[in-house]
């Protein structure tokens, strides 16, 4: 059976916060990452934007402020946890997996990392659902919004429509590796310019009218939001004069769903598993070890699922159901 490990800081969900992200789609934990590791964050990401850290394609002198060219270049850059060690520990925060095991546990992947900048004037993403654009079999996908700064409705905070999640994912015509089998629905319509800012190109804009509690999430610093990646959200450009709108946005899966996705660089093989890094639980997939060295809460090889002979509930001579050792290879008849 799969146990969690006990921490003195460890994040505990309520069952009532579980059922409203089955509910909704989403969760906001008010302050599950602490001051000083948000500060050291920040701090990381003032580095880049000074040039005391380079990122790729975006090689500047480094300097005491922020270079002005940086901010023109980008409003995010993606898959930082495979260059640098801190936004490799900001993807295995262990606050953060502690949510994860329970939403989506209790084996976890780590997928994806994107720090957003989004400075004045800039940024904003259209109507979406996250599964469009990364896939997984079961389909598990999760993203975790890291605000690193106060993200309001001025300076582009995200807006959710609740229960969306609810809705099937919705690909692009002519899209390859489709969420669903083609052919099993209907009326299934394709996506048009998903993202798009413009409501009337944004063809998802219409699903999300149909859910009228569309609503802005206001997050402060420390505060996480786990979104469903069938989940319709958005957000505006930052309409503020003087203040940028920093977050540090995660994607996650249960460790057990076949990945063919490596944020659209080659993998070998069919599957990119061995490229993501396993987090917490176990897997039969391949899978990556963290290139930094970040501490994970992982069991020794070998043990626990998959062993058989496991406790199974089955059914009595009286028709009820009880608990029995079921031996390997067995399975059990029921109705």
């Amino acid at each position: 059976m799969a146990q969690a490990t006990a921490r003195p800081d460890r994040y505990l969900v309520g069952a009532d916060q579980y059922s409203s992200y089955k509910q909704n789609g989403f969760l906001k934990v008010p302050g599950l990452i602490a001051a000083d590791d948000i500060a050291r964050l920040l701090a990381w990401t003032e580095d880049l934007m000074t040039g005391r850290v380079q990122v790729p394609g975006a090689e500047f002198q480094p300097s005491d402020k922020p270079n002005p060219d940086f901010l023109q270049k980008f409003t995010r850059v993606h898959m930082l946890h495979r260059l640098h060690e801190t936004a490799e520990w900001g993807l295995l925060h262990p606050r953060v997996l502690d949510v994860l095991e329970a939403l989506i546990g209790p084996d976890v992947t780590a997928l994806q990392s994107m720090l957003f900048f989004n400075p004045p004037g800039r940024g904003g993403q259209g109507w979406h659902q996250d599964a469009y654009y990364i896939r997984t079999y079961p389909e598990t996908l999760i993203g975790a919004w890291i605000a690193l700064e106060e993200a309001d409705v001025d300076n582009g905070c995200l807006w959710v429509a609740p229960g969306s999640s609810r809705e099937p994912i919705y690909m692009a015509e002519g899209q390859d590796g489709w969420v669903h089998a083609n052919g099993v629905f209907g009326d299934m319509q394709f996506a048009v310019n998903a993202s798009n800012l413009d409501d009337e190109l944004n063809s998802l804009s219409k699903v999300a009218a149909r859910y009228p509690d569309v609503t802005p999430v206001p997050m402060k610093p420390g505060d996480v939001l786990f979104f469903e990646s069938h989940l319709l959200h958005r957000s505006y450009p930052n309409r503020t004069e003087d203040r940028l709108r920093r977050a540090y946005v995660c994607h996650y899966c249960n460790a057990r769903s076949w990945v063919p996705w490596n944020h659209g660089s080659p993998y070998e093989g069919d599957s990119a598993n061995y490229l993501h890094i396993l987090a917490r639980g176990q897997t039969h997939l391949p899978y990556a070890k963290p290139a930094f060295g970040t501490p994970l809460d992982l069991p020794e090889p070998g043990s626990g699922i998959g062993k058989g002979g496991l406790p199974v509930m089955m059914a009595s001579p009286d028709g009820n159901m009880e608990e029995r050792q079921q031996p390997p290879g067995m399975t059990d008849d029921h109705d």
